[in-house]
């Protein structure tokens, strides 16, 4: 379940990831929801006390992912390969997709299909227990909060196709609050914990700036 979406029965684009009840970080997620029912965003994204960094990141990496995959899964219809050839955010950016693995050679691709990889390729990391351990006392790898960097690195890309390019499709479904509400939580998250450089904000700064200047 996701904390913004509660008793919503949205199709999401991909399946959606859960995490096991009974399990710690099922405590933390909902540790999460609670405070975030609060409203204090900014507070919400904080490391709870005593809490692990990584298991945090890991639990809120899998919620955005959830989030991400609810708000396109309700604009799929229109992001389409005659509307969308390329996968851009505003004229002044375009995505190519490379995992570095299966496609080591950035590839210029459609947005539905830039999406579609990237997308799996999320999942594929989320669903890996050496990647994103949920059984308690199993570690975290040493390089995870540079992995969770990246996958969020690549989310944020599909926040920005969202805005940019179907905006007003958003609006006609009255979705706006709920994207602009997961997008200011992505951001506080991401700021909070330094996990996406500036640069990669670019497409959306403006937007970032007019969401977080009334809590500053």
């Amino acid at each position: 379940m996701s904390f913004l979406f509660g008793g919503r029965s949205n199709k999401t684009f991909k399946p959606k990831k859960n995490i096991p009840e009974g399990t710690h970080q099922y405590d933390l997620m909902k540790h999460a929801a609670v405070t975030l029912g609060s409203g204090n965003l900014r507070q919400a994204v904080m490391l709870p006390e005593g809490e692990d960094l990584n298991e945090w990141v890991a639990v809120n990496t899998v919620d955005f992912f959830n989030q991400i995959n609810m708000l396109y899964g309700t604009i799929t219809e229109f992001c389409i390969e005659e509307t969308c050839p390329v996968m851009s955010a505003g004229p002044k950016y375009e995505y190519h997709w490379a995992d570095g693995q299966t496609v080591k050679k950035p590839i210029k691709c459609s947005a539905p299909k830039y999406i579609d990889y990237l997308m799996s390729w999320v999942q594929d990391q989320l669903d890996d227990e050496n990647l994103f351990p949920s059984k308690i006392g199993v570690p975290f790898p040493k390089n995870f909060l540079s992995i969770a960097k990246t996958i969020l690195k690549r989310l944020f890309r599909v926040y920005a196709h969202i805005y940019h390019q179907h905006f007003k499709e958003v609006v006609q479904l009255s979705e706006e609050a709920h994207l602009n509400t997961s997008f200011k939580h992505f951001i506080y998250f991401v700021q909070e914990f330094n996990l996406i450089e500036r640069r990669e904000l670019a497409p959306l700064q403006e937007l970032i700036d007019k969401l977080t200047s009334k809590d500053r």
